[in-house]
This record gives C-alpha cells, structure tokens and sequence, in this order.
C-alpha cells in the first residue's frame, strides 16, 4: 500500500508545450498548491483559469516540494535539480538520449539481451535509397531527434520490395531535408503491437505494470495520417511476461541514471518473440489521463513517493480502462491560421453536467465556460473503465456523447482491436 499523506504540498510543474496540465489539475483538487509553467508561447493561455500559472518557473524552485517535468529535453536541468536535493519527477540525460537518440536506444536494449529488430541509421536520404534498392523488403522510416515528435513523419512501408517507402523517402528529401537530419530505416515486422511500461522512483519499478493498446492513426480502421495518439485501451497487471522480456531489463540502468517517472517500451510481439520499436521516458499523452482513471491512489502521494525514491503499491482498478482523443481542426497538424478561423475560442458544452471521465487538453475555464486554448486542436481526452473491454467502450463513447464542440472528431473503434489481439498474446503466452 502506497504512504499516503493529507500534508498540503507544493507542486510546480514545468511544460514544454502544455501537456501536463490535466496532471497538474488533479493535484490541485486533492487539496495540494499548485503552479504550472508553459514554454511555448503558442499554449501560454492552455489551463488557465484550472490551475495557477507562472512565466518564470525558475522563480519557484525553492518554493516546490516537487518538481514535475512533463516531456524530454529537460534531463540536464533535472539531473542538476537533483543533486542539490530537490525533489524532482522527470527524466535525466540518459533517459532523454533512450528516447531521442533512436541508434543509442536500440544499442542499449541490445546491450541488455532483448531482442531488436534489424535497423540502419542515416543522415542522408540518397544513402539510403541506395540502401533500399540494394537490399529490397519492407520498411518502416523513422525519424530521430526533435523530428520524431512530428507523427505524421514516420512510415510504415507496404510494399514487400520496398519502393513505396523509396518515394517517401524522395519526397522528404524535396521537402523535409532541413528538419528531419537523422533517421531509422527498421525492417518491418508483423504481430500485435502493444507497449508496456511502469513508474520508477529512482531506484527500482512500482508494481503494477501498465499494459496498453494505442490507436496512432487519426481514422477508425487505422486509416490516414499518425497522430501520436487517438485513444488507447489499457489494464494493469501484477506480473507480465511482457515487461520482465523488455522494461524490467532496464532496472539497473535507470536506477543508476536516477530517472524518477514513467517508463514504457512500445513492442511488436509474434510467435518468434517480443521486438521493442521505441522507448518513451517521460509521461505519455494521452497515457496519463488514462492511468488517472485507472489509478484510485491520491496523485499527490503518488508523485511525491516517487520523487522521495519510496518503495510503494499503487492502487489500481480491476479490469480494462479506454480513453478516446477529442480533437478539432488543425490536430494534427500545426496550422495556426486554420486554428483560428475553425476552433479559436471555441465552447465545449456539456449536456449533461460533468462528473468524471473529461480530461483536461488544450482547454481554458473563461467566464464559467470551457474553451478551446491553444492552437493545436488537442482538446479533450474522454476515459472510462468497466470489467470488460465492451462495458468500458460504452461508458467512454456515452461520456463522448454528451459533448458538443463545433468541428469535433475521434475515433469511434478504440478498444475493437482487443477481440483478435488478446487472443494472439494469449496464444504466445505474453498474457501470464
């Protein structure tokens, strides 16, 4: 059983580009003192008037009893953080380069036994349509660095001699040479993809393990562009045979790196074995709404255990947990001039007054009104539970129902997937 504790604490929590939010809402109506700091100047106005803000979160340090870092890029700064003692959830040098660094992290999950698919790296595209031409099949692109947070970027090759993914490699040299400066060729491989990760305090996992299903494609059916994430459906498991073949590996490396916070491993899983395709070393989004509803454990506690290295058992629910991604034009792409004639402004409106299942996005509370905030049409995240995969759809797709926002859109098949995929990881024992 996790420490709990009805001390008031103090949190700030420090945002790239206002993701963590919904997070940091929370915090405040456990009863907690909260302050939130946005980077990008395009999502300044995004929780504003949900939680306190501040322009300089530097200010404020010393006022915290914990810090939150929401994304990578932070790691020097928290590792700094740390050593003069400062609680701090977030991520390190080292847990930023898993990440961003795509060749360092295969090498590193290699280095530690698990199996990885075949890779090849470059920094010019001609090199590796050479590459392609001489060794045809079928392939995956993918961007590294800051390129990769653009979804759409990644490719997922049809064809078995390769070709398509030739054309997309000459059209991102016509078009895409000057942001994408690296990038992954990975050999293509069929199977259930499914991530699995856990919270780390520092020196060791907090059980339970987090076993979830993304949908990263904007259309049902998987169709259209990647959006990072349209909805997820997740449980929580006690053991897996799936986290100790990929994240439990990675005990003693984060522990002597320091990480405090949520590490997750997204995997193609066959009859062969377990493939890890990306490692993510930070908080997911919209991972973290969902685990809000699937967690009963006060938020709070959750955070400051973590950061004070404490050993602890969250409190999670039975059953299955699905969140659904509302979103509005431009998402997901970055057009601030659609933003603003489509959605700037924007009301959410309520049918029914709102209990519980509406995540915070890119919203604002004006004049005792929801608004869009922001300019990237991320706008709500939807969640629910139930004791089967069927209970938990009906809950989130009613909760959506009574949600009216011009111009909105989602997913309409989150969780179908679980019907044939369960079946497979079952077959290949990945479910025990």
């Amino acid at each position: 059983m996790e420490k709990q504790n009805d001390t008031k604490r103090k949190f700030l929590f420090v945002s790239a580009d206002a993701n963590i939010g919904d997070l940091a809402w929370q915090v405040k109506k456990e009863g907690n003192e909260v302050f939130y700091y946005i980077h990008d100047k395009d999502q300044k106005d995004v929780c504003d008037g949900f939680v306190d803000k501040t322009d300089d979160w530097q200010k404020l340090k010393d006022w915290a009893d914990v810090i939150i870092f929401d994304h990578v890029n932070f790691g020097s700064t928290a590792d700094a953080l740390r050593k003069q003692g400062k609680l701090v959830v977030g991520g390190g040098v080292y847990s930023d380069k898993l990440e961003l660094d795509r060749e360092f992290g295969q090498e590193e999950m290699k280095s530690l036994g698990i199996n990885i698919l075949p890779n090849w790296n470059f920094n010019e595209f001609d090199a590796a349509i050479d590459f392609i031409n001489k060794n045809p099949g079928r392939y995956v692109i993918k961007p590294s660095g800051k390129a990769q947070n653009e979804k759409e970027l990644s490719f997922v090759g049809q064809e078995e001699d390769g070709k398509d993914v030739i054309q997309v490699l000459e059209h991102y040299k016509k078009n895409w040479a000057k942001k994408i400066k690296d990038f992954q060729i990975q050999k293509y491989a069929s199977g259930v993809e499914v991530a699995v990760g856990a919270f780390f305090n520092g020196k060791e996992f907090i059980m339970p393990a987090f076993v979830n299903f993304e949908h990263k494609k904007m259309f049902p059916g998987n169709i259209g562009p990647s959006t990072g994430e349209m909805g997820t459906l997740a449980f929580w498991c006690d053991t897996s045979n799936l986290f100790n073949a990929t994240v439990a590996k990675f005990k003693d490396k984060l522990a002597q790196s320091g990480y405090v916070g949520y590490f997750d491993i997204n995997c193609i899983v066959n009859s062969k074995g377990v493939y890890p395709l990306e490692m993510t070393s930070r908080f997911g989004y919209p991972t973290i709404s969902l685990q809000m509803e699937g967690v009963n454990s006060k938020w709070g506690d959750v955070l400051y255990n973590l950061a004070k290295g404490e050993q602890f058992t969250l409190n999670t629910k039975k059953g299955f947990q699905i969140c659904v991604v509302v979103a509005v034009p431009p998402f997901p792409f970055k057009d601030p001039a659609a933003f603003k004639r489509y959605s700037e402004e924007a009301v959410v409106l309520f049918k029914k007054p709102v209990s519980e299942g509406v995540h915070l996005a890119d919203v604002k509370f004006v004049e005792n009104d929801w608004r869009l905030a922001g300019n990237s049409g991320y706008a709500l995240v939807v969640t629910s539970s139930g004791t089967t995969v069927e209970e938990a759809r009906k809950q989130v797709y009613n909760r959506i129902y009574n949600i009216m926002i011009p111009n909105m859109f989602y997913r309409t098949d989150i969780g179908l997937r679980w019907y044939t995929d369960s079946d497979k990881l079952q077959t290949w024992g990945y479910l025990h």
